[in-house]
């Protein structure tokens, strides 16, 4: 007769469980794979299928009863660790979008407001086109193959313990916010830079030519030179994005 203890079943679970709960509440939060329109079952499956995948190349996991006040520690852990890498490739995400949001604020689009079902927010029109345009670049230069590298590796620098909140002095994940900023507008400044020659050229042109109702001409030609900018710019877009995406996913290797 086939006998086993509860010692025996918990070490067999335990190398299963903790990298599985740190993937799963990594694609809660992951950009792309976080949307609505993804279920709920093909999130649980990837991380399963990540957690099978990984074994060989994760540490030994500690033994922690199930039952334990130990247990849940690292049950947080793990959802915070997760949590947080999906946060990381999220503010890159968001850096994008919101140099999208400062180029259409030159351009006049800014007006142009809908509503995002797969965010539920508002959004305007040249930030989704720049967040739509990330999300492909995100799958083409295989940036989730990077981000699931990123899990595995996280488990190196850190491993699974009862302390939930060391890996948060470490990081410092509260000051990552000014990276949205800084990069947002090192991605739109060539953009704003030659929206603002444009407006300058046309601020002359109104002093030399007054009779020239400058307010029915000036809209549409600083339209028509932010589609050209943002259509020069646009296959550029990688570098610095890459550049972005490595630097934040560095923190956890």
């Amino acid at each position: 007769m086939l006998t086993f203890t509860e010692a025996q079943v918990v070490a067999w679970i335990t190398p299963m469980l903790w990298p599985f709960l740190r993937a799963l509440s990594l694609f809660s939060t992951l950009p792309v794979l976080s949307q609505r329109s993804v279920p709920l079952r093909v999130r649980v499956g990837l991380a399963f299928l990540i957690t099978v995948c990984a074994q060989a190349s994760l540490p030994e996991m500690p033994v922690v009863p199930l039952d334990s006040p130990l247990a849940l520690l690292v049950v947080l852990q793990q959802v915070l660790i997760g949590a947080t890498l999906g946060f990381a490739a999220r503010i890159v995400f968001s850096a994008i979008e919101f140099a999208g949001e400062l180029v259409g604020l030159q351009m006049g689009l800014n007006y142009a407001g809908f509503f995002d079902p797969s965010t539920g927010g508002q959004g305007t029109a040249v930030g989704r086109f720049f967040g739509t345009t990330v999300s492909w670049l995100f799958i083409v230069i295989n940036g989730h193959l990077l981000i699931i590298m990123a899990l595995v590796q996280s488990f190196q620098a850190f491993p699974v313990g009862p302390e939930p909140f060391a890996f948060l002095r470490a990081l410092q994940p509260q000051v990552w916010g000014a990276e949205i900023f800084k990069l947002g507008l090192w991605i739109a400044l060539p953009i704003i830079t030659m929206l603002l020659f444009m407006n300058l050229v046309l601020g002359i042109i109104s002093r030399v030519s007054q009779q020239m109702n400058i307010f029915a001409i000036g809209f549409p030609i600083t339209l028509g030179v932010g589609l050209l900018g943002v259509l020069l710019t646009l296959p550029m877009m990688q570098a610095p994005f890459t550049m972005a995406l490595e630097q934040m996913l560095s923190h956890f290797q």
